[in-house]
């Protein structure tokens, strides 16, 4: 069973031993593709993430949740109840007990795709967002 378990164990450890966890996921049919809820599964380990008593043991750390969409799901719009992908890893970052947790919502994604509007541009108004979640210190020029 042991040998069953060791990519969950290696998986586990790269979790612990992090500082800031860094997620980019883009959002498929509203949720995480299914190479991303694989790595749920093999994270949220009891014992090790998260305590038989069911409190997050995964203390003192950050992370950032990278999202790409085609829709828009910020607030005000009138999909935001759909925002799966969201919800869902804030909820399982908060169970194994990580708590503070920035998003960068890249909705509108599409545009890129329907060359609407260029893959650097898409970038670039987003920068801001980007620049809160790493901690960077803003400054314009006069």
């Amino acid at each position: 069973m042991k040998e069953e378990l060791r990519l969950s164990d290696e998986l586990v450890a790269e979790l612990l031993v992090a500082e800031h966890l860094v997620i980019s996921t883009p959002v498929y049919n509203y949720n995480v593709p299914a190479s991303l809820k694989a790595w749920v599964d093999h994270i949220v380990r009891k014992g090790m993430t998260l305590g038989f008593d069911g409190r997050g043991l995964v203390k003192g750390k950050k992370a950032t949740l990278l999202i790409a969409s085609g829709g828009v799901y910020s607030e005000g719009s009138p999909i935001k109840d759909r925002d799966i992908a969201t919800q869902y890893l804030r909820l399982i970052l908060g169970v194994i007990g990580i708590d503070d947790v920035s998003v960068v919502a890249g909705g509108g994604a599409k545009a890129v795709d329907l060359r609407e509007q260029t893959m650097d541009g898409f970038l670039d108004a987003l920068q801001p967002q980007i620049d809160r979640a790493a901690g960077v210190a803003i400054t314009r020029k006069s």
